[in-house]
């Protein structure tokens, strides 16, 4: 049996999300906390603190390239899927962002909490 997503209302627009001078910000999936993230229009979901130490991704960086960069020991992820492009072998969690006229929505995967 194939993983249900669930879609969960993080924002009724991308314009009430508390974004800050880095395109990083947190939100609320329901229950649980995600960071935000905003390259070139698109927007990402991924987990809230680096895979490494826990750094807070929402006071990272989005580099160049598009991948979110961990504050504490600069490890840098591909927000598009999760890798760590640093080299140094961690995924960031992420989820799938969906934007329409009703709001923004992160597919939780469900029982994935």
């Amino acid at each position: 049996m194939a993983d249900q997503i669930n879609w969960v209302k993080v924002a009724e627009s991308p314009e009430e999300i508390a974004f800050g001078p880095n395109n990083l910000a947190e939100a609320m999936a329901g229950d649980k906390r995600v960071c935000i993230g905003k390259y070139k229009e698109e927007y990402f979901a991924f987990a809230p603190k680096c895979p490494h130490a826990s750094g807070p991704m929402v006071d990272g960086w989005i580099d160049a390239l598009g991948n979110v960069v961990c504050p504490l020991h600069r490890y840098k992820f591909c927000m598009k899927n999760g890798r760590n492009v640093s080299g140094e072998g961690y995924y960031l969690k992420h989820w799938p962002v969906m934007v329409d006229e009703n709001g923004v929505f992160v597919g939780l995967k469900t029982g994935f909490f």
